[in-house]
């Protein structure tokens, strides 16, 4: 039983530390669409001003901008989903623990 529940946190700490290496990946995605929303927000200024002309270049950037967001958007949800598993899985190994404890009090009194 004490094995099953070491190998059960040995599997949270690899989610988490599995769930940490995405957010930071994630946080490299969205600092890079970032700067190409700048990118597209300083076109669109040079579109309203007449400067540039050219709407099927600034509808690609769109399109790539919407596809990029919407993969943050799916890994994000992945990750968020990973991290209430492994809460979730936290809990449930503290109650174990818990009734663990309290067996043993049990068996203490016993003797």
């Amino acid at each position: 039983f004490v094995q099953q529940t070491e190998r059960s946190l040995q599997q949270m700490t690899r989610r988490a530390l599995d769930a940490e290496s995405n957010m930071e990946r994630l946080k490299q995605e969205i600092f890079f669409l970032r700067e190409k929303l700048e990118t597209s927000k300083a076109e669109n200024e040079n579109l309203r001003a007449g400067q540039t002309t050219d709407l099927g270049a600034v509808k690609h950037n769109i399109d790539i901008a919407l596809q990029n967001l919407y993969k943050i958007i799916k890994g994000a949800n992945w990750s968020i989903k990973q991290l209430i598993s492994g809460a979730e899985l936290l809990c449930f190994v503290a109650e174990v623990l818990k009734s663990t404890g309290n067996i043993s009090e049990v068996g203490e009194k016993e003797l």
